[in-house]
């Protein structure tokens, strides 16, 4: 595994962290914020051809709220 796969998924693992933590606790800016970066992260190793669907499940995340 290169380096750039290894910091993204280290990255995309503190952020699923970041993001359960946000959720345990009910704070609903914190969680919109680690999904922002997480899907930023998805998008990322998409662009690189990086294979992520053993690393997390896109459903796993919250939908957009589109009414906000």
């Amino acid at each position: 595994m290169s380096e750039f796969v290894t910091v993204l998924r280290g990255r995309i693992d503190r952020a699923r962290e970041d993001l359960a933590a946000a959720r345990a606790a009910e704070r609903d800016d914190d969680v919109d914020l680690h999904t922002a970066r997480i899907e930023e992260l998805l998008d990322l190793a998409e662009r690189y051809s990086v294979d992520t669907a053993t690393w997390i499940d896109r459903a796993e995340l919250p939908a957009e709220d589109v009414s906000r």
